[in-house]
Order: C-alpha cells, then structure tokens, then sequence
C-alpha cells in the first residue's frame, strides 16, 4: 500500500467512527500530513457539528500552510450550516488535497475540486475511491432516491433453515457474528423488524457492545397494530424510539395504549390490508433516515425485496444442520417459477466470523448510479 493509500486509510477509519450520526450529512474523514507524517485529524461527528475538514485545520493550526490533506469526501464550496470546508482550507494554506471520491450531492458535485484548483492549490481525487464511495452509500442514495439504503440482515444453518420446526432459532450465529451485527447496529439509522418477529422473538433491537454504542431508531410494520404492551420494545427498556407503521385497520383503543406507553404510531396507506412499504420507506427518507438495517422476517422481508426496497444483503452461514422442514427460505411468498427470473445480486463477498460464513452481496437493480 502507497503512502497515500495509507493516510486515507486512516481518514475512512476515522469517518466510520460517526457511522450512523451524522444524517442528513455523510460520514467522513480527514488527515493532515506534512514531511511524510500525520499531524492532524479529524471527522464529522453529526449534522450542525463542524466537518472533518474543519476538526482537522482547527488541530493542525499553523502547521497546515504547505500541508497535504485528505479527505474521504470532496469539500464542499456551499453555504450550509456550517461555512464552505473549500474556502477554509484555501485560507489555511494547504498545499495539495488528496480527494477519496466526488460528492454526490448536486450542490457540491465537482464546485468544491473547482474552488481548490482555481486558488492554485493541486488537486487528486479517487483515492481508495472504491472504499470512500462504500462508506457514503447510504447518503449518495438518499440523496437520489430520497429513501434509505437498506440492508437485510438474516442468519440461517448450513442447510438452509432460519430455525428449527418449532421456531426455536436461538441461536443460529456464533456469539461473534452476533457481536457483529451490533457493532451494525450501532452505524445504521433504524433498524426494522415486522410485527411476527416481535411475537415470537420479543427482541429489544438495541446495540450491546462492551464498550457502549448508539441505538438506532426502532420501527416495526404492524398493520393491525398486534405488538404486545409487555413487549420489550415498548416496556421502554432503552433510550431507543420505538416507531409503530400501521394503518386505519388498527384498532383505536391499541393506538392510545401504544402512544400513552410511548411509541409513536406512523399511519399509513395499505393494501391487501398490509401497510403500503414504499410509503414507509419515504416516510423514513423524509425524517433523514439514510440506512436501514432489515431484521426480519420473512414476509417483510419478502415484500420489500419484491417492492425493489433492499439494496443489500447480509447471510450468517452456520455450520449447523436442523434437518427436517424447519423453517426454510430468507423469503416468504411463492417466488419466481423460472431460474432465469430469478434476481440477480454483485459484489459477492465472502468473511469468516467466528465459526460462520459471512457472504455479502448487493441487488443488482440496487445499486447505486
């Protein structure tokens, strides 16, 4: 790996850090580097907060006149709520600016390289672009698609089986893959699961890792609002919100039990007497909702893959064997009848974790421009 591969490497590592916290903003990172070393850090850590551009001028102070910099994103050249990063690194002096990739968003895309160069300061850009592109896939699909990125998380035995045939399925996953989708959790927006899997799991769809985490937006799809009160997401056990997507069909009587015990009900249309997903997702888009981690279950599940609504899946392989007809397949419903219907996924990738196989694969009709 070249140097500056290396020190964007470390941008993007710092940018992960604010996975999760910074909608309606991206996540990203900055280094200064001057005489081949690193002398100043940063990243945007949430919405209103300086950017990483700006943490890292502000810890370099006067060091930075003839520095180099990278940064995970372009800087952007607007007024927003906070000044143009593009400006403040011309005022600072920065000599060169190594760029991960372009922004997306049409209020920057390319004025910010523009507003360097033009002020003599040398300009590269595709740095790590691969990976500086994957860290800001929620935002860059947002912002085209005003809904959020989503990722179906599920786990499942080496024979195929989402549980036994009686539903037990704790645990599919080894205690490491289960760690890792809590560190998942901690760098999404919301996280959904539909009203059987709160029936016969009673999760709590919190983050628990050792050292502390965020927990995510709660959203459950409940048509008919069936969500017990004594159920863990709505007993409040978290500083987590728990939002409810119903619909008219619910009864009164349930939504004022729900709202007085603290969750907020979202009334949507329907169809077939199913909450309307696409309205759900743009509801979702509109509060700032960039990524979306898919739980479960299969019928949710099955709806939003046919609705085009999952860009990316996420299979825990277990080296377990159930047997029997269990409860088979990660999709509800009747499926395609033709092998050469079926959908195709990319970008196939395949990880050890614990004792599992972590494969993860993006929709082709996903992906993002």
């Amino acid at each position: 790996m070249n140097k500056p591969q290396t020190y964007m490497q470390r941008a993007l590592n710092l940018a992960r850090r604010a996975l999760g916290r910074t909608a309606p903003n991206p996540a990203v990172g900055a280094v200064v580097v001057r005489d081949g070393r690193i002398i100043a850090e940063g990243y945007h850590p949430a919405a209103g907060e300086p950017h990483a551009e700006i943490f890292a001028l502000r810890a370099a102070g006067e060091a930075a006149t003839g520095a180099d910099i990278y940064v995970t994103l372009e800087p952007c050249a607007h007024q927003g709520r906070t000044g143009p990063c593009a400006d403040a690194l011309i005022a600072a002096g920065i000599k060169r600016v190594f760029i991960g990739t372009i922004d997306p968003n049409p209020q920057v895309s390319g004025r910010g390289i523009e507003r360097l160069q033009a002020a003599g300061i040398e300009v590269q850009s595709g740095v790590c672009e691969a990976e500086c592109r994957e860290l800001i896939a929620p935002f860059t699909w947002h912002i085209r698609h005003k809904t959020p990125y989503t990722l179906y998380k599920a786990a499942m035995t080496f024979d195929g089986q989402l549980a036994t045939a009686s539903g037990d399925s704790r645990w599919v996953s080894s205690e490491q893959s289960r760690q890792r989708v809590h560190q998942l959790r901690n760098q999404v927006d919301a996280i959904m699961v539909g009203v059987e899997t709160i029936l016969a799991d009673d999760p709590q769809l919190t983050t628990r890792l050792p050292q502390g985490g965020r927990d995510p937006l709660r959203v459950v799809v409940d048509s008919r609002l069936r969500t017990p009160l004594d159920s863990r997401l709505v007993r409040q056990d978290s500083d987590a919100v728990t939002l409810i997507a119903t619909t008219e069909q619910a009864p009164a009587v349930q939504r004022e039990r729900l709202q007085r015990a603290g969750c907020e009900l979202l009334i949507l249309p329907y169809h077939n007497g199913r909450v309307v997903l696409s309205d759900l997702w743009y509801e979702l888009g509109r509060r700032n909702i960039q990524s979306l981690l898919l739980e479960g279950g299969r019928t949710l599940a099955a709806a939003a893959l046919q609705g085009g609504l999952i860009n990316r899946l996420q299979l825990y392989l277990a080296p377990k064997i159930v047997g029997g007809a269990g409860l088979s397949g990660l999709f509800a419903g009747q499926g395609c009848p033709l092998m050469q219907d079926a959908l195709s996924l990319e970008n196939l990738e395949v990880e050890r974790v614990g004792e599992d196989l972590l494969l993860t694969a993006e929709v082709k009709r996903c992906l993002p421009d």
